[in-house]
């Protein structure tokens, strides 16, 4: 363990007994934690002169501190190499120390002057869980029917355990490597299934962020399919979730399309004329009611638009499919699948369409195709869509998804099977029913004209029923003085029902006589209008009947996860996105119930525990970007791109500079930066780069000039997506400053950065983090993700709101729309980077920089006899991650595969060569290194094929 806060060292002076002087104790800690560091570290410590007067007290203060020392220290067990390793990995490289190394790497004119501190950190490993669950503590957990879009669960254990807490599953990669994700991409086939079946439509993808989102990539679906720029106007029923509007309005204003909210059952659609590109509503509504949308889709397609249905998953088994009664597209959140509250997410959202709009579904869609060999075989498909391909041109920036939690909704399918969800669905309906019953007889009016989980009541007063609740430790929804709301959920037990009647006032000794009323079934119950129970059957394809019991589904999880590469297996060497250790320690918390149970919409005094923790978090966020402030809202990279840039815009607007709206990305950039500018309602203007993949500033400065009057950012990858420390970026930053424009850094990189300088000591702005690339989210086959940002404190007050974030006053904490449905977006993974940070703390993570940048190098010299390292600096050093020129191996290998090949005119081949079981290829291998991976180990020269290629610091085998 390395050196902790006051508390910490008052923690080990207790231990002691005190009796050390206090003067002598804080030296005396410090050199313990130390020697835990590293031995020879320690032993340099002990050897160092010691201040006048004091030698003795030291001596004895060091020994005794050593003697107490905990030694489940993270750092040690985080970074691959050994001292062995790192001496004989600096040895090939011809450098003395790391610092050494460092210095030949990253510019000086841009390095800190300062050691990056993290306060209240650089704990033990046991230590942190205690510390983390005294924070955890101050949550409380309550009972909540808050509903809105999330409910409680009944997690399967033999899915919690074997998918959610299971390095198999949540340390994949994103499956763009088929013959090493059959697994995956088959349990995200079954994902599309579900949602295919349950809506009713054709075309799904395999999981976005979350409901409010979709909402926004259902509403550029329909503008995108609009042949008229005019047909811009998109209707959205008021009884929609709040959170979903927002989020829906956010995303408009980038396309400049009007959002008209009102009621769908009143509203003169003829007044929009051909404006009309589509209209959302709910089903069931945010107060439960189900209502009939047949005569709305034929309104709304009478005049060209299409009809966008946000659907409750679980009611879709007994309710009539949205695909059935002419939706166009169907949206929701698939998190009563099975999936933890967790203060609002991670949970994967769904989107299901039309066969005519599937080629404009946003996200990734899995399909089957063949092998090699003519086997059955899953792949993604259509990726000719993907915004890493379509750039600029991409009407959608989705990267990361929810694949970890798209898997844990599907398994849940697969577990339960038609009959058992339906079971589940109707068994929520009946309890609502007797609820329902019970509030009448107790002299209250039930609102709804229908409903299937969720009862919006009214009562004399409101505060009056939510003090009652309280009092047995229950959430209700609030609404006004006089209304209260209730969402039923599938963990709902006879016990809570009867507290509930009894915050009513019902009578508790009328409850089974009243469930012996109710109708056992939705196809049976007054409360659903007649046509909207389902027909149709539901999860028919054999994979939904075959795993039904406990081995069964422990071993087709099983058995898919044999079939996939994760970390639990060996490296992903993955260029872009760093493939770090994900600690167990990290994980623990995230399912206990302190964390993994709270709605996000409770009451502030019952999430104080998540108050304490996002505070630290983005305290510490602000301190390692060198930042002012953090939001950790984004839930992803790609996400937090849009909400950088939107800050920029928002902060621009109240200049009285609306009129920037031209955005500077390199040539280099990844996809979703270009995509991102433009959702963000920006022009993009592409920079070039030279001969040495540096950013080619002459270009930039002309293009900032040309355009200075409009310029609103640039958008700058650092180190470079080519993976070197550019020398230039300081006078590109000043460039842009120049002209009036703000500098987005795109910190997909920063696992190069942390410890060694900054975006805020560069000069940016605002910057984005991938905590699932940097600050070890795991990966998850493609999610969850956190894309926190941080900015300079003149964008601080243009940082996203939400509706439920709101001053002491009740007016909103910002003018900033929404980017996630959830306030704090997937709030329920931000323990893995909390421990992360306060297990290693500033010191620890500093060390982490130098050792990835020291495998990368360390892989690189090793292969430079073999391929060309297409860039480095000045002093052939890369950063994290390095580039492989494969062509002319590449060609040599497909000439013995194909002896009609000729590299000149079969180009192609060389980048999709599918004559064997390892087929992929690419133009080159983009290798990427963490300090959790070992690259020192001797190894045979590689075989003439191209991968991708990374390594971490965690690497002990590369």
């Amino acid at each position: 363990m390395l050196s902790r806060s006051t508390v910490s060292k008052a923690q080990v002076l207790a231990k002691l007994g005190q009796l050390l002087p206090r003067s002598s104790g804080s030296s005396m800690v410090r050199g313990a934690l130390l020697h835990t560091l590293k031995p020879r570290q320690a032993n340099a410590a002990a050897t160092a002169p010691a201040e006048p007067g004091s030698a003795s007290s030291e001596s004895s203060g060091d020994i005794a501190a050593q003697a107490y020392a905990p030694l489940d220290t993270f750092l040690r067990r985080h970074n691959g190499p050994r001292d062995s390793d790192v001496g004989a990995m600096l040895q090939a490289l011809g450098f003395a120390s790391l610092d050494e190394m460092v210095a030949a790497t990253v510019p000086a004119s841009i390095r800190l002057a300062a050691p990056l501190e993290i306060s209240d950190s650089e704990f033990a490993e046991k230590e942190l869980l205690a510390k983390l669950k005294a924070i955890a503590q101050k949550n409380q957990v309550y009972r909540s029917f808050i509903g809105t879009g999330y409910t409680d669960v009944v997690v399967p254990p033999v899915i919690l355990r074997n998918i959610l807490e299971n390095p198999g599953w949540y340390t994949q990669y994103t499956p763009y490597q088929p013959e090493i994700s059959q697994g995956r991409l088959e349990s995200l086939l079954n994902f599309q299934t579900v949602i295919t079946d349950l809506t009713g439509l054709p075309a799904t993808n395999a999981s976005l962020l979350d409901e409010g989102s979709a909402a926004g990539e259902a509403l550029v679906v329909c503008l995108n399919s609009a042949r008229k720029k005019t047909r811009n106007a998109f209707f959205a029923d008021r009884n929609c979730h709040p959170q979903t509007l927002a989020v829906l309005q956010t995303r408009a204003e980038g396309f400049g399309a009007e959002i008209v909210v009102g009621d769908y059952k009143t509203f003169d659609f003829s007044s929009l004329g051909d404006r009309l590109a589509g209209a959302l509503v709910s089903y069931p509504d945010t107060y439960g009611n189900v209502n009939d949308f047949r005569a709305l889709a034929d309104t709304v397609h009478g005049l060209g638009g299409q009809l966008v249905v946000a659907a409750d998953l679980m009611s879709l088994a007994v309710l009539q499919p949205p695909g059935e009664f002419g939706a166009d597209i169907a949206i929701g959140n698939t998190q009563r699948f099975g999936v933890p509250l967790g203060y609002g997410g991670p949970h994967a959202a769904f989107f299901a369409t039309t066969a005519a709009n599937q080629r404009r579904v946003p996200g990734r869609i899995i399909g089957v195709s063949r092998d090699a060999a003519g086997n059955r075989a899953y792949r993604l498909a259509l990726q000719t869509r993907e915004q890493h391909i379509r750039r600029e041109k991409a009407s959608s920036n989705i990267c990361t998804a929810q694949a970890l939690l798209a898997n844990m909704a599907a398994m849940y399918a697969v577990y339960h099977g038609p009959a058992g969800i339906r079971d589940i669905a109707n068994r929520i309906h009946r309890f609502t029913q007797i609820l329902a019953s019970s509030v009448v007889r107790a002299g209250l009016v039930v609102e709804n004209e229908s409903y299937f989980d969720t009862l919006r009541i009214r009562v004399p007063d409101a505060a009056a029923i939510h003090a009652r609740a309280n009092e047995r430790r229950i959430n209700l929804r609030r609404i006004d003085a006089h209304t209260v709301g209730v969402t039923l959920d599938e963990a709902i037990t006879r016990e809570e029902l009867a507290h509930l009647v009894d915050v009513f006032g019902g009578d508790v000794s009328a409850l089974d006589s009243l469930a012996s009323a109710a109708a056992p079934s939705v196809s049976q119950s007054a409360a659903v209008p007649e046509g909207l129970a389902r027909q149709s059957a539901i999860l028919a394809h054999p994979v939904f009947s075959r795993y039904h019991s406990e081995t069964e589904m422990l071993r087709y999880i099983t058995q898919l996860q044999g079939k996939d590469l994760s970390l639990a297996n060996a490296m992903i060497p993955l260029g872009s996105c760093t493939m770090k250790l994900n600690a167990t320690t990290e994980l623990i918390p995230i399912t206990w119930p302190e964390f993994g149970s709270i709605h996000p919409f409770a009451p502030r005094e019952q999430t104080q525990g998540y108050a304490h923790m996002i505070a630290d978090l983005e305290r510490d966020l602000a301190a390692i970007t060198g930042m002012a402030a953090t939001t950790v809202q984004p839930n992803s990279g790609a996400q937090g791109e849009y909400a950088g840039l939107r800050a920029i815009r928002a902060y621009q607007a109240s200049q009285g500079e609306s009129n920037r709206d031209i955005c500077l990305v390199p040539e280099s950039a990844h996809g979703t930066n270009p995509a991102s500018a433009v959702m963000a309602g920006l022009s993009v203007v592409i920079v070039k780069c030279d001969a040495k993949g540096n950013l080619d500033l002459a270009d930039l400065e002309a293009k900032a000039a040309k355009h200075s009057a409009r310029l609103s950012a640039v958008m700058i990858t650092y180190p470079s997506t080519f993976g070197v420390f550019e020398d230039g970026v300081l006078r590109a930053i000043e460039i842009i400053h120049q002209y009036g424009g703000q500098v987005y850094m795109d910190g997909a990189n920063m696992n190069a950065q942390v410890g060694l300088t900054s975006p805020g000591h560069m000069g940016a702005d605002v910057c984005h983090l991938n905590n699932h690339k940097t600050l070890a989210i795991p990966h998850g086959g493609g999610g969850p993700g956190v894309g926190p940002i941080c900015v300079k404190a003149h964008l601080a007050p243009f940082l996203p709101g939400h509706p439920e974030l709101v001053k002491a006053d009740g007016s909103p904490q910002s003018t900033v729309g929404p980017v996630s449905a959830a306030p704090y977006g997937s709030a329920g993974v931000l323990p893995v980077t909390w421990s992360y940070i306060k297990l290693l703390g500033g010191r620890g993570m500093t060390q982490v920089s130098k050792t990835a940048i020291l495998n990368a190098n360390y892989m690189a010299n090793r292969l430079r006899d073999h391929y060309s390292i297409l860039f480095t600096n000045e002093n052939g050093m890369c950063a994290h991650e390095f580039i492989l020129d494969t062509r002319v191996k590449m060609d040599v290998y497909l000439m013995s595969k194909c002896p009609d090949y000729d590299s000149n005119k079969n180009f192609d081949l060389r980048f999709n060569y599918i004559g064997d079981t390892n087929s992929t290829s690419s133009y080159g291998v983009h290798a990427s290194a963490t300090s959790s991976n070992s690259a020192y180990k001797k190894r045979p020269t590689p075989k003439p094929r191209s991968n991708s290629f990374s390594a971490s610091s965690a690497i002990s085998d590369a």
